[in-house]
């Protein structure tokens, strides 16, 4: 595997790790974007009783996998990843979320994430919003895009999911039958995704969208969204 300049062809670094270690790099949640701290509206929802068992939690996933966020962030990745202009990418991935916390959410991962990224492999990655800027680095790196996308989508509904068991509270094990419940699904999104135009993006789901919105009015929180 070799490593790319964002702006030529030039090698700047040949590597021999095999790939879908550095993906599992990427995705496990010891690498640094600070995404337990972040509940995806999520908490909100529980607050106001909308999420109450695994079977809401689960049925929620699904919505934002669906038709949301899981969704449109799937095709931005594949885009990246293709090696597409990073900054029209941003744009568009900023001007589509619904609330002040949901940016703050893929601004701040994002940023982490393209930080430690430059610091581990010498890329020139800059900040994105976290599908570009993960997106950009599969590109970056020539990993195997369908399977990066496959992991991208599980490791966001896993840390959904992850919130879910704290605050509803459920249990460990209830958190992980829904995380293979919806492996499927991550298979089907990301064959979708990969060769999806932008004009695929669009959604439905305003019940997510007004849980991100409520989330700063809470009267205590546990998560920054």
């Amino acid at each position: 595997m070799t490593i790319r300049t964002a702006t030529a062809p030039t090698i700047i670094i040949t590597m021999t790790t095999d790939p879908h270690l550095i993906l599992h790099q990427i995705f496990s949640p010891a690498f640094p974007v600070g995404a337990f701290a972040y509940s995806h509206g999520l908490e909100a929802a529980v607050q106001g009783g909308i999420i109450g068992d695994a079977t809401d939690l689960q049925g929620w996933l699904e919505d934002i996998l669906n038709h949301g966020s899981g969704w449109s962030d799937a095709v931005l990745f594949a885009h990246a990843a293709r090696g597409d202009d990073i900054g029209p990418l941003n744009e568009l991935a900023l001007a589509m979320v619904p609330s002040a916390d949901r940016r703050l959410e893929t601004e701040k991962q994002g940023a982490a994430f393209a930080t430690c990224a430059r610091d581990l492999w010498g890329v020139d990655l800059p900040n994105a919003a976290y599908p570009v800027a993960v997106g950009r680095l599969v590109h970056l790196l020539g990993l195997p895009q369908r399977d990066a996308l496959r992991l991208y989508l599980q490791a966001f509904a896993a840390n959904i999911t992850s919130a879910g068991v704290r605050l509803i509270p459920l249990g460990q094990t209830d958190g992980q039958r829904i995380t293979l419940a919806l492996a499927p699904l991550h298979q089907t999104i990301a064959d979708r995704a990969i060769t999806a135009d932008l004009d695929d993006i669009g959604g439905f789901v305003p019940m997510v969208d007004i849980a991100s919105q409520r989330h700063a009015a809470l009267y205590s929180r546990i998560f920054r969204t």
